[in-house]
């Protein structure tokens, strides 16, 4: 056998099938199905892990994903590395490499044990009140050693190797847990031809009936019918039974969230296997059949490894064979864990006693605890328990007082009742009812389309469960539209009926006792730090669970939550649905980044989109920048030039001879039909209708409620079709908002819209030799000022290729933009090159396009807007027409807010100091010497050293801007203050002459 604490003839697993894994460095031999935590159990092994902020000593405590404690750190090599991987889902492979995590030196001597010596400093919230004092200290001393103390597991440094999936899947019920009440309702509703998805997060379907040997379904025993029902499925064609696959996520209109381990079990998988699959399911109908988590006891020193649920210590005995001790305890509120302590019995483990808390246990499961001659000890606690790194025993009181004793026991199985799985019920937006009599929340009223069954139901008896989950099943995809199937029926016979039950703390935990009696185990959380924060005046379990952080960590309260809301309660002397319910949020369990990712990352996370002309900029050295997902040029740096060198060079050749920029990455939309004129009237503020084939416009494009949306130049290429251009990165929500008017608003007019941004390749020529350039390469078009002025726009040949010429400026020079085919994008910027590079032009990028820009005075939506700005406070009101009746944000316009004294405007600044370059982004105030707070008059949006100014230039929205030209304002920084005075926007050619040369 594979361990010390295997029992021969116990459990579902082969021990001829063994697999080899090491822990903390040391070997260790487990059977084919073993999950790391019955692998350890089954080795002996006890201390797997330590907590959070005493770093106690922590064990298992559950069999299942409400884990608190047993996080580890699994490796299959440096780089397959996963941290915080709960110890009771993961399955054992061979080569497995398992470490624990949260120690130092290791796990049996753990340094950071003196916190628990130190815990009367460390009370709840003490974060709250501690790190004042010297300010100083907290950047330097208190801050980099709480991040170093932050969290268990430590991220893996290294690109995850494995590759995960994902896939969309539609179905008309979606069966969430795979118990007895899943696996009935998946069958109805399969009968009836409904298209099922059953899913289950553990490795084999059955739930309960895995461990609890009692039950007796049609005949033969709950694990058979179990298996023998998925195999039904299975073989079913509109079934999918998913297993190893957890629901984390409930949303809108029935969309749940599926994450599905796939390879995580097997220790060398296809290459061609993804690890993790997310699977992304809308359903007609959704049943929830999620069971209930068994709640542990609350008493003084209740985390001692081997301390742990009375259902996880049947679960390891009746699947996998394993006894968790050799002489056990168990200690209950609930006639559940008695089963336990029977089926350990009949193994042959010793039970030291069953002490239950409750002066009358339920009268079958006495009885039978006396027939095997077990003792009970009826209206007793446990009030301490002993042991160092593992329980050596437990410390037994009569309620009420009496003369402790001590008994040994090596493992302490406890239960103080069972706890719905609500949590998917409630992100569903379902609003969950308290049920007084026993005492636990419930579904109760549904915000979507499904339905709770089972245990996650509160329905306790099996046989109940059973009718419920298959009247559900058939309810459920008959309003599919399903017809009804062939009738099923499914008898079953349980061993006990339960009773009991407790919430919140157990005798000695009570108010008068500062004993650690832990509620939260992951965050160390004990019931006096509960009735601490009520004190402190916590009133809210939402304000209580931040204080004391009980709920917060990774396992989101599974096992907590119940016992905090019940002691903050009798500290408030409130019902507790009157203390409320904590918010239960996606993820159910914690989901991979891997998972949610799939195959977006790397060059795969977002297209990465290049210029027709890309090649030809790498050849001649362009650094490029990442715009949206263009790669633009940037700049093209020159041999020991640094980047503000070459900047300052291209600035200077375009203004003195030519600038040759690509322009491609500029959204281009074909506007055409009859109505297209009518349309942009529409949609610009601007008016359309007057402008003449053969012109082009700069148009300004507005949201309803009057802010700048896009801008851009449209070119009217004839009386039915125009060249609209929009900003680099609007170009998708522009054509969006486009469709989106037209199909919705205006449908009456008859126009389409194509966008043709990458069906054309732009070659922008700007400089006094512009014309010098681009004029041999034209055929057939006059480039005169006379008869091609500035905003012209003309279809004609340029090298052969058929053209759009565009006569417009974005650095206030003479400037044409070449709009070829892209695949002649690259030959014909070789002969635009070819005239070029005699006459001393260059080539620039996005950097010197933007410095050139702003000495003009031109804006860039976006940098220089922010949503919040109108055309008028940007300098744009000559763009908005006066004449028009209506346009997509007239009325937003004329907002009082919209038209009021004192908005902020942009502006220019020059710094007093001309060598100082403004930080964008920089806050501006009206003095140096106002008191702090200071009031803030704007920011800067933009700012550059301008190389043909000679000195440093910016843009900022300042309040009532244009009324301060001239005024002196400040722009605070944390090693100065910068003087800086208003100006208009432009700052080089004011008099705009040299766009018309």
């Amino acid at each position: 056998m594979s361990g010390v604490n295997r029992i021969a003839g116990k459990g579902r697993l082969t021990p001829a099938r063994t697999a080899r894994f090491s822990f903390d460095g040391k070997s260790y031999t487990a059977l084919e199905g073993d999950t790391v935590a019955s692998a350890l159990i089954a080795n002996g092994v006890h201390l797997l892990g330590r907590s959070f902020k005493y770093h106690r000593a922590r064990g298992i405590l559950s069999a299942g994903a409400e884990e608190p404690n047993a996080l580890i750190d699994v490796s299959r090599d440096t780089a397959r590395k996963q941290p915080n991987v709960r110890a009771t889902v993961q399955e054992v492979f061979d080569g497995m490499i398992i470490s624990s995590q949260n120690r130092w030196p290791s796990l049996a001597f753990d340094v950071g044990a003196v916190n628990n010596l130190m815990s009367p400093f460390f009370a709840a919230g003490f974060y709250y009140k501690t790190f004042m004092w010297p300010r100083a200290a907290w950047k330097h001393v208190y801050e980099p050693l709480i991040r170093r103390a932050a969290g268990l597991g430590v991220a893996p440094t290294e690109e995850d190797p494995d590759h995960y999936a994902s896939r969309y899947a539609h179905c008309d019920v979606l069966v969430v847990g795979a118990g007895v009440a899943g696996l009935s309702a998946a069958l109805a509703a399969a009968e009836t031809g409904a298209r099922v998805i059953l899913c289950d997060e553990q490795a084999e379907a059955g739930g309960a009936l895995r461990y609890d040997v009692g039950v007796r379904i049609d005949g033969q025993d709950g694990n058979s019918w179990a298996q023998k029902t998925v195999a039904r499925l299975k073989a079913m064609d509109n079934v999918e039974v998913l297993v190893r696959t957890t629901a984390f996520g409930y949303y809108n209109h029935n969309f749940v969230g599926l994450a599905e381990r796939v390879t995580d079990h097997i220790a060398k998988p296809a290459r061609d296997l993804p690890r993790e699959r997310l699977w992304q399911v809308r359903a007609k109908r959704v049943i929830l059949a999620t069971g209930a988590i068994e709640r542990h006891m609350v008493f003084p020193n209740n985390d001692r490894p081997g301390i742990m649920l009375a259902s996880a210590g049947r679960m390891y005995l009746n699947h996998y064979g394993v006894a968790v001790g050799t002489k056990v305890g168990i200690y209950t509120a609930h006639d559940s864990a008695y089963e336990a302590a029977f089926d350990l019995k009949r193994s042959g483990v010793s039970i030291a006693a069953i002490v239950d808390c409750r002066q009358t246990p339920g009268a079958a499961v006495l009885e039978e605890a006396r027939a095997l001659g077990i003792d009970v000890l009826a209206g007793q606690s446990v009030v301490n328990t002993s042991g160092r790194l593992r329980i050596s025993s437990m410390t037994v009181a009569r309620n009420g007082g009496g003369s402790p004793r001590k008994i040994a026991v090596d493992a302490l199985l406890v239960s103080a009742g069972w706890t719905p799985s609500v949590h998917l019920f409630s992100q569903s937006r379902g609003k969950v009812a308290f049920d007084a009599e026993s005492q636990r929340f419930l579904p109760g009223s549904y915000a979507q389309d499904c339905l709770s069954v089972g245990a996650c139901n509160g329905t306790d008896d099996l046989q109940r469960t059973i009718e419920e989950s298959l009247a559900a099943g058939e309810l459920m995809a008959q309003a599919t539209g399903r017809s009804s199937g062939e009738k099923i029926a499914i008898s079953a016979e349980q061993a006990y009926d339960w009773t009991g039950g407790m919430i919140g703390a157990a005798e000695g935990a009570g108010p008068k006792t500062n004993a650690k009696a832990f509620i939260d185990f992951q965050h160390d959380v004990c019931a006096k730090d509960i009735r601490l924060a009520v004190r402190e005046g916590m009133h809210s379990i939402e304000h209580i669970k931040r204080f004391t952080t009980n709920g917060m960590a990774s396992d989101q309260g599974k096992l907590s939550n119940m016992h905090g809301l019940a002691i903050a309660a009798e500290m408030l002397g409130k019902e507790i649905p009157q203390v409320g319910l904590t918010t239960f949020r996606a993820p159910y369990t914690p989901v991979t980044y891997g998972t949610l990712i799939g195959h977006s990352r790397g060059e795969l996370f977002d297209p990465t989109r290049k210029t027709p002309l890309h090649g030809w900029e790498e050849a001649h050295g362009a650094v490029f920048e990442d715009v949206g997902n263009w790669k633009r040029a940037w700049f093209y740096p020159r041999a020991g030039e640094t980047m503000h060198q070459a900047v300052a060079r291209e600035c200077r050749t375009a203004r003195e001879a030519a600038g040759i920029f690509d322009a491609s990455t500029l959204g281009k939309i074909e506007v055409v039909g009859p109505d297209a004129a009518e349309f942009l009237n529409l949609i610009y503020t601007n008016a359309w209708d007057t402008l003449k084939p053969g012109k082009a416009r700069y148009g300004i494009m507005t949201r309803e409620d009057g802010f700048v949306y896009d801008d851009g130049v449209v070119g009217r290429l004839a009386d039915d079709r125009f060249h609209v251009t929009t900003t680099t990165g609007g170009a998708p929500r522009v054509l969006h908002h486009m469709e989106d008017y037209l199909q919705t608003e205006f449908p009456h007019l008859k126009v389409w819209l194509t966008s043709v941004t990458e069906q054309w390749a732009v070659i922008a020529v700007q400089g006094p030799k512009a014309r010098e350039i681009v004029a041999p390469l034209v055929e057939g078009l006059d480039l005169s000022n006379e008869a091609f002025p500035h905003m012209s726009v003309a279809e004609c040949t340029v090298c052969g290729v058929p053209a759009r010429l565009f006569r417009v400026s974005f650095t206030g020079e003479t400037g044409f933009e070449i709009n070829v085919p892209a695949d002649y994008g690259q030959s014909v910027l070789e002969a635009v090159w070819a005239n070029a590079e005699p006459l001393g032009a260059c080539v620039y990028g996005t950097e010197t396009m933007h410095v050139l820009r702003a000495e003009k005075g031109y804006i860039i939506v976006g940098q220089d807007t922010d949503g919040t700005v109108t055309p008028d406070d940007a300098g744009l009101s000559w763009a908005v027409s006066k004449k028009k009746t209506d346009f997509v944000g007239i009325r937003g316009l004329k907002r009082p807010d919209l038209v009021k004294d004192g908005r902020k405007q942009l502006v220019g600044l020059v710094t007093k100091d001309p060598k100082l370059v403004l930080e964008e982004g920089a806050q501006i105030v009206a003095s140096p010497n106002e008191p702090k707070p200071m009031t803030m008059l704007g920011h800067v949006t933009s700012a550059y050293w301008s190389e043909n100014c000679g000195r440093s230039i910016a843009f900022a929205l300042v309040a009532g801007g244009r009324a301060r030209m001239g005024e002196t304002l400040y722009v605070p920084m944390p090693d100065r203050t910068i003087a800086a005075e208003v100006t208009d926007l432009v700052f080089f050619d004011k008099e705009g002459s040299r766009i018309h040369g």
